[in-house]
């Protein structure tokens, strides 16, 4: 009886834990949405108006082949890089480097891409580790509302940790698909 009750109670814990995970497109909508950026400021003085306009808008990218989301993906500010390789058996295997807020390199195991979203576990070098999660982005960047933007192809990665570069704290990063 005692068996009985403790593998229903484990049962129980089991599916409550799994359900209180949000579903891949979730958790793909939510890092997008931290991509996006509206801001539009007008100000006026002593007769001079100075309008300030910024619109930035991300969507998940879905593509059709895994290997479409192969190359080599960089923030060039920070000297960040991964590079996504996709065999022709459809296993990905991913590199990477980063000079913020040391210079290492990292690999990226167990890589799972779902939808728009990469997921993996980052390896240093040092074998310490860190959850690595990702979406597929299209980025439009609009400075004015007439503007039909700037859209670049990429990869959006909120961090875990922000990391610090001259006195600014990144909390997420986009990494553009080099061309």
């Amino acid at each position: 009886m005692r068996i009985l009750v403790v593998s229903a109670l484990f049962v129980v814990c089991a599916v409550n834990v799994v359900s209180q995970q949000p579903s891949t497109p979730t958790k793909t909508q939510a890092i997008a949405a931290a991509f996006n950026k509206h801001k539009n400021k007008v100000k006026e003085k002593y007769g001079v108006r100075t309008e300030k306009y910024k619109d930035v808008r991300s969507e998940p990218v879905v593509k059709p082949n895994i290997g479409d989301y192969a190359g080599a993906y960089e923030v060039a500010d920070l000297g960040s890089l991964i590079n996504i390789q996709v065999g022709s058996d459809g296993r990905v295997q991913a590199t990477g480097s980063e000079k913020v807020p040391q210079s290492r390199t990292f690999n990226l195991e167990n890589v799972r891409i779902e939808g728009a979203l990469l997921t993996a576990s980052k390896v240093y070098q040092d074998g310490t580790t860190e959850a690595f999660e990702g979406v597929f982005l299209k980025r439009t960047d609009r400075n004015n509302p007439t503007d039909p933007g700037v859209t670049t192809l990429g990869l959006g990665v909120v961090l875990r940790t922000p990391v610090e570069q001259n006195d600014l704290r990144h909390d997420k990063l986009f990494y553009q698909l080099k061309q």
